[in-house]
């Protein structure tokens, strides 16, 4: 398994990075998965950039709630672009779009997060 500081060089780690580092309430290695600018849809309205990102994470962690591992698909790269999405157990989906960052590292951009 990665180090929970490792950076994702696929765009199909961030999702388990991303439930391994909140079941390990690790809020800073869950905030460095996003771009600065990154978008969350929570289904609750949009959180917007790091700091936003941050309290809304921090709140999950907080409440004790952990997050489930479910069936990721495989990720649809076009370039730097990569469209990622995970079935979880209750039959939710997330979706995501990651880009490749200029250290052929990637970072999620918009995440529509499931909240079942």
């Amino acid at each position: 398994m990665a180090d929970e500081t490792e950076p994702a060089h696929d765009p199909q780690d961030l999702e388990r990075f991303l439930v391994t580092r909140q079941r390990a309430g690790d809020l800073d290695g869950m905030v460095a998965l996003y771009e600065p600018g990154a978008i969350i849809d929570s289904g609750d309205g949009l959180t917007e950039g790091k700091d936003s990102i941050r309290t809304f994470f921090a709140e999950i962690i907080a409440s004790g709630r952990k997050f489930q591992l479910g069936e990721q698909r495989a990720a649809v790269v076009s370039g730097d672009l990569a469209l990622t999405s995970t079935r979880f157990p209750d039959g939710s989906i997330s979706a995501e779009v990651a880009r490749r960052q200029g250290d052929g590292t990637w970072l999620w951009v918009i995440d529509r997060f499931s909240n079942s």
